[in-house]
């Protein structure tokens, strides 16, 4: 004899019309939810369709036109930037500036974390705390100082002196970062490790550079997405390297003036920082919901 299972208290229904009705439960939310990103992404795309039409068609009319008259699409454009010698140099810049104080920032902060975290010497508490109060110092108070300093050993004006200035800014919040992150690794398997002979950097190449990976790669994208989106810094210590963001500031000496390169060179320079998050979005989203959960 067969009996019908009964349906403990609280089970999730199963089945289409179980699905279907938890969909209509959460109806309103997802409306809203979809309604903020088409809204957050409406720029993105109006972007991305000026881009595509020639400057005759966007001093006539807005971008939204296209959708009844197709035909305004063109590659020309992109054509035309893409023989732009100055864009072409200005990408260079960027990815010469944004690779080296990325990786460089990642990897100081990482021993400086780690030593914050797990060695023992004198002064550890004030040097970190040191290094926390440096989190507050606003950018633009060091521009001055710091050019004059560049000018004295000869760097002012060139690739290096961007390279040096985000480094020593990007430091303190790395460390922050990462060194919250190290501390809350568990202490017996560093114990386990020394116990069985393995060196500091042994310890730190082997078992906390991996089990920190989530922490480093969130801290690599916002790196690399800080650096590659400056206009402050290179504006002023580039000189006459300048990466993509103050190419594309200059051509915008008034208003609607070459917008022909500005549409297509803006959304270029958004390709490269899209694939660096997509490459490591997996960790990511691992580094922000790393400690939420004990």
């Amino acid at each position: 004899m067969a009996y019908a299972a009964e349906r403990l208290p609280g089970e999730e229904k199963k089945g289409l019309g179980g699905r279907l009705s938890r969909f209509l439960s959460k109806g309103p939310l997802h409306v809203l939810l979809i309604g903020l990103a088409l809204f957050w992404l409406t720029p993105s795309f109006g972007l991305l369709i000026t881009s595509f039409r020639t400057a005759a068609d966007n001093s006539e009319s807005g971008w939204w036109t296209v959708f009844t008259e197709p035909r305004q699409l063109t590659l020309e454009p992109y054509k035309k930037i893409l023989a732009n010698d100055g864009l072409i140099t200005a990408i260079f810049n960027t990815i010469k500036i944004t690779l080296p104080a990325s990786v460089l920032v990642v990897l100081i902060a990482a021993l400086a974390a780690y030593a914050f975290s797990w060695m023992e010497f004198k002064g550890r508490e004030w040097f970190f705390l040191f290094v926390v109060t440096l989190i507050v110092v606003p950018l633009q108070m060091a521009l001055i100082p710091v050019a004059r300093i560049f000018g004295i050993v000869n760097i002012f004006g060139t690739v290096t002196a961007a390279i040096v200035f985000h480094i020593a800014f990007g430091l303190p919040f790395a460390i922050f970062l990462l060194r919250n992150f190290f501390i809350g690794l568990p202490h017996e398997l560093l114990e386990a490790a020394r116990i069985d002979g393995a060196s500091e950097w042994q310890i730190f190449a082997r078992i906390v550079l991996p089990l920190g990976m989530p922490a480093i790669a969130s801290l690599l994208i916002f790196q690399f997405l800080w650096t590659w989106n400056d206009l402050l810094v290179g504006l002023v210590f580039a000189g006459e390297n300048p990466p993509i963001t103050v190419f594309i500031q200059q051509q915008l000496r008034q208003f609607g003036a070459n917008l022909e390169v500005i549409a297509p060179g803006a959304f270029l320079s958004m390709i490269l920082p899209l694939i660096v998050f997509f490459a490591f979005q997996r960790y990511f989203v691992q580094g922000l919901l790393a400690g939420s959960v004990k």
